[in-house]
Order: C-alpha cells, then structure tokens, then sequence
C-alpha cells in the first residue's frame, strides 16, 4: 500500500494554497479595475486616500488650448481635483512629470504610480515653458 509522506502531503498542500492566492489576486484586480473605469473609459476613484479623475481624450488632435499648447489627443488626470501632467511615449507607455523616468502601460497606472510618490504631497501645477496664460 502507497502511503503519502508528509513532505508530499505539504507540498500539494502549499501548491494548492499558492493557486487559490494567484486566483484570488487576479479576481481582485480585475474587479478594481471594472470598478474604476466606465464604459466611455473615464476613471473616478479614490486610491490610498487620494481621488484619482482621468477624462478620456477628446480625439481633436493637437489643436486647442489645453495647456496652452493643445495636447487634446491626450487624456485628462486629476489627483485631488489638480491636473497632473502627463505624456505618451512613441512605444505606447505613458510618462508624468511626477514619475517622468518610470514608463507605465495606462494613465490609471501612472496616476496611481504619482499618488504613491507624492506621499500626501498636494500636486503642484504645472505652467509649461513658453506658453501663453
């Protein structure tokens, strides 16, 4: 008769509870991001104490007067109702003035990635070089 060790028996034991965290991980981030994004792609939550607002693009392309230099091609983030600038990489990922050497793959990424370095911190706004008031 085969009898099962005790290091077999902890072994399927630990397997099991590993698969069942992975499970459970994946099944909370998938529920905070449908939570945080609407439909039209606007994001309205609050993370770590801080609201974090994104506003879909409008799609106008680079003509009008966000910013003074009209960037309406990229989205709007707020952090407690203050703009945080943000820009795209020609591969895709997204760069902020607050994490401006760190790459994130989305906008609520890098939003949340801000919240996290500002560290309570109020966002300073952002007056570009150059532009008009």
């Amino acid at each position: 008769m085969n009898k099962i060790t005790r290091r077999q028996a902890l072994g399927t034991t630990a397997g099991a509870l590993t698969a069942l965290g992975i499970a459970g991980a994946t099944a909370h981030a998938a529920a905070t991001d449908s939570r945080a994004a609407s439909p039209s792609g606007a994001v309205d939550e609050v993370y770590q104490g801080r609201r974090i607002q994104i506003t879909p693009a409008s799609g106008a392309g680079h003509h009008g007067g966000h910013h003074g230099g009209g960037h309406s091609d990229l989205p709007t983030v707020r952090i407690d109702g203050r703009e945080l600038h943000v820009m795209r990489n020609a591969d895709g990922t997204w760069i902020s003035l607050v994490n401006h050497y760190e790459t994130f793959a989305d906008p609520l990424s890098l939003a949340r990635a801000a919240v996290r370095e500002l560290q309570g911190a109020v966002l300073a706004p952002f007056a570009p070089m150059g532009g008009t008031a």
